[in-house]
């Protein structure tokens, strides 16, 4: 499928993008993949779909030392997928676009009934 295509289709009409922007479009959507790629990350995000969370409150929803959980949230944050807010001498981290869950359970829904499907093929 040509490239401009795939563009056009994904990309609203009124939203007209040039090669450089074209490019960081690509790397914004690279990002967010690759942040949506860890089982902890990902265990991460449905904890603050339920609110702002401390790193400490998030270190026992992943069940991780601080300094790796500290790791995934310095990740999601540098993708823009999650915000942080100092309050005194705590950081609280929150989800930047509640979208991006909504999106992983389409994926998820999605998964399910691929599973679902290879089940029915597998059934004698």
């Amino acid at each position: 499928m040509n490239a401009d295509l795939v563009y056009h289709v994904f990309v609203p009409a009124a939203l007209v993008i040039d090669a450089r922007l074209r490019q960081e479009l690509d790397d914004l959507h690279a990002g967010m993949c690759k942040a949506l790629s860890d089982p902890k990350r990902l265990v991460i995000l449905y904890a603050l779909r339920e609110g702002s969370q401390t790193v400490t409150q998030l270190c026992e929803a992943i069940d991780a030392s601080q300094p790796n959980t500290s790791q995934h949230l310095a990740f999601l944050r540098d993708r823009g997928v999650i915000d942080a807010e100092r309050r005194g001498n705590t950081v609280v981290y929150s989800l930047r676009y509640p979208a991006v869950i909504e999106a992983v359970d389409l994926l998820r829904e999605v998964m399910a009934d691929e599973l679902a499907r290879r089940q029915a093929l597998r059934a004698p």
